[in-house]
C-alpha cells in the first residue's frame, strides 16, 4: 500500500539530455532493460513471503494431525499474523516514508519475514505452539510492511500510465509464490515423511520453505543498489523542498480514501480466510483427495498470476477503475454463491473467483495513488493494510469458530455478507466521486489528462494571488525591487494565514498545503 519521481526543471533538463541515448545504453536508468530488471526484482520481492504465508493452508490436515490442532486453533496461525499489523503495518509505512527510506526499509522488513519463518519452523520441530505463534507474529510484521514497500517502489519507478499494469505484475508474481506453495508443499511433506514424522516432519518442511525468503532477500538487496544508482544518475529529488510526513496527515486524507479502505477490508475477508480453510471444504463437500483439494484451492492464485498483469494492462488503457472494482465484486459474489448453494464444478467457481480477484487487485490499489499525494503514499498504503489486517485477524478467528460450530455453509453465508458490504461501498465511491469531480476516478486516461490540465495547481494559484496588484501592500519599497522566488511567495502566504516566520528564514520547509 505503497513517493514518485518528481523532477525539478534542472533535473528534467539533465534527464532529457539522455532521452535519445538512453535506449542505446543498457544500464541507463531510463533504458528499457534497466526498468525491466527493476520491475522483475520488485515482483520477486514478495515471492518468499507469499509462498510462506499459506504454508499452513497447503498442509492444513497435516498440521492438524501431526500437531493435534483443532480448526479454531489452526486459524490462530493466520490471526496472529494479522493482529500486530493492525498497528505495525501502518507504522511500517510511516517509517518507510520518514525514517528508513524505501531501500533500507525494504531490506529490514524482508529480514523480519525471514526471521519469523525460521522461528515458526523451529517451533514446529520442538512442538511448541507458542513459539510457532511468535514466529508467525514476526513473519507478519515483516511481510505486511514489505508489501507496503513494494507498492511504494512501484509508484516511485512507474507512476503514470504503467502503474496499473505494474501492480498487476507484482500481484502476479506474488501469487506465483502462493500457487507454487500449494503445488509443492504436499509432495515435499510426503518426501520428508519417509524419514521423519509428526512435528519434526512439519518443522523440516517449513525450514525448506524459508529458502524462498532467502531468495527474496537477495532481490531486495539488488533492487536497493539499482534504486540508489537510479537516484544518483537522474538526480531524483535534487533541489526539491523535502515534504515532511507526519502521522497527523491521516486526518487530511479524503473521504474516498476511507471508502477504498472499507473495500480492502470487506472484499478480502471473503478471499484469504476462505483460502485458509478451503482445502478441507473441498475434501468434505466434493470428496476430493488432499492433492486435488490443494489444486482446486490454488486456482485463485494460479489464475491471478496470469490474469493480474493482463487486467492491469487493460485498466491502464481503459481507466474506469471504479467500474472494474464493481464488476469484480459482482463476479466474486456469483462464485461464492455457486459454492454455497450448488454442486457446480468447483473449478468453475474458483476460476471465476480468481479472475474477479485479479481484476479487483489491478484496479482498486492504484486508486489510492490517485487520491493521496505521492510523499504520503507509504503511510496511506500502510494504513490501508493495517486496517485490512484488523479485519483479517477478527474474521480468521470467527471463520474457524463458524466451521467448528455451524459448518461450511454458514461460513459461505458469512463471506457473502462481506461481499455485499464491499458492493455497496463501491457504489458509494462511484456516486461521491461523480458529485465532487465529475467522476475522475472512473475516467479514461485521456479524460484524466484533460481534467488535470484544467485544474490550476496550488502553487500557480498562490503565485497569481500574491503577485496581483492588490496583494503587495505588505511589501516594503526595497522588497518590491527584489525578485519574488517561490520560497518568498510561500513564506508570505504562510505568514498571512497564521505562522509567523523569522525574517532570516529563507528555505523553511512546510507540509504541502491542500
Amino acid at each position: 500500500m505503497e513517493g514518485g519521481i518528481m523532477e525539478t526543471p534542472d533535473t528534467t533538463l539533465s534527464a532529457s539530455s539522455y532521452e535519445d541515448d538512453s535506449s542505446k545504453v543498457c544500464c541507463h536508468p531510463k533504458g528499457r532493460l534497466w526498468r525491466f530488471l527493476g520491475l522483475a526484482l520488485m515482483c520477486l520481492l514478495g515471492f518468499g513471503s507469499y509462498f510462506c504465508y499459506d504454508n499452513p493452508s497447503a498442509l492444513q490436515d497435516n498440521f492438524k494431525n501431526d500437531l493435534d490442532l483443532s480448526t479454531s486453533k489452526f486459524v490462530l496461525l493466520y490471526s496472529i499474523y494479522s493482529w500486530p499489523n493492525v498497528v505495525l503495518c501502518f507504522i511500517g509505512g510511516f517509517l518507510l516514508d520518514r525514517i528508513f527510506g524505501i531501500r533500507l526499509g525494504t531490506i529490514i522488513y524482508m529480514a523480519l519475514a525471514l526471521a519469523g519463518q525460521i522461528v515458526f519452523a523451529t517451533g514446529a520441530i520442538v512442538n511448541k505452539f507458542w513459539l510457532m505463534m511468535l514466529g508467525r507474529l514476526i513473519f507478519g510484521i515483516g511481510a505486511e510492511s514489505l508489501a507496503v514497500a513494494q507498492n511504494s517502489y512501484a509508484v516511485l519507478w512507474f507512476k503514470g500510465k504503467e502503474l496499473n499494469m505494474v501492480f498487476g505484475l507484482q500481484l502476479s508474481f506474488a501469487r506465483v509464490g502462493s500457487t507454487v506453495n500449494f503445488l509443492v508443499m504436499e509432495p515435499i511433506y510426503n518426501y520428508v515423511a519417509k524419514d521423519y514424522s509428526g512435528p519434526e516432519c512439519i518443522g523440516i518442511v517449513l525450514f525448506l520453505a524459508s529458502l524462498t525468503c532467502v531468495f527474496s532477500m537477495i532481490c531486495a538487496s539488488l533492487l536497493g543498489l539499482m534504486d540508489k544508482r537510479t537516484e544518483t544518475i537522474l538526480r531524483r529529488g535534487h533541489n526539491e523542498e523535502p515534504k515532511v510526513v507526519r502521522l497527523t496527515d491521516i486526518k487530511d486524507f479524503e473521504g474516498i480514501f476511507w471508502l477504498i479502505v472499507v473495500i480492502c477490508i470487506a472484499y478480502y475477508m471473503a478471499i484469504f480466510p476462505f483460502i485458509a480453510l478451503a482445502k478441507v471444504f473441498f475434501e468434505r463437500k466434493y470428496q476430493y483427495s488432499p492433492a486435488a483439494a490443494n489444486t482446486a484451492n490454488s486456482l485463485i492464485y494460479s489464475i491471478s498470476a496470469i490474469a493480474s498483469p493482463l487486467f492491469g494492462f487493460l485498466v491502464d488503457k481503459t481507466g474506469k477503475n471504479v467500474l472494474w472494482v464493481f464488476i469484480s465484486i459482482v463476479g466474486t459474489i456469483i462464485a461464492h454463491g455457486l459454492l454455497a448453494f450448488t454442486y457446480v464444478d468447483p473449478y468453475t467457481c474458483m476460476i471465476a473467483m480468481g479472475l474477479s480477484y485479479s481484476m479487483l487487485a489491478s484496479s482498486l490499489w492504484p486508486l489510492i495513488a490517485l487520491v493521496i499525494p505521492e510523499y504520503q503514499l507509504g503511510t496511506a498504503y500502510g494504513l490501508a493494510q493495517a486496517v485490512q489486517n484488523l479485519g483479517l485477524a477478527v474474521v480468521n478467528s470467527l471463520s474457524g469458530t463458524i466451521v467448528d460450530e455451524s459448518g461450511y455453509f454458514m461460513l459461505e453465508m458469512f463471506f457473502l455478507g462481506w461481499l455485499g458490504i464491499s458492493l455497496i461501498t463501491s457504489t458509494l465511491i462511484w456516486v461521491i466521486d461523480f458529485s465532487k469531480t465529475g467522476g475522475y476516478l472512473n475516467m479514461t486516461p485521456k479524460q484524466r489528462e484533460i481534467y488535470e490540465e484544467s485544474q490550476p495547481s496550488i502553487n500557480t494559484t498562490e503565485r497569481e494571488k500574491l503577485l496581483s496588484a492588490g496583494s503587495t501592500s505588505d511589501l516594503s519599497g526595497d522588497d518590491l525591487l527584489q525578485p519574488q522566488s517561490d520560497i518568498n511567495i510561500r513564506n508570505r502566504y504562510l505568514s498571512r494565514i497564521g505562522p509567523i516566520l523569522p525574517t532570516q528564514a529563507k528555505a523553511t520547509t512546510y507540509r504541502a498545503l491542500r
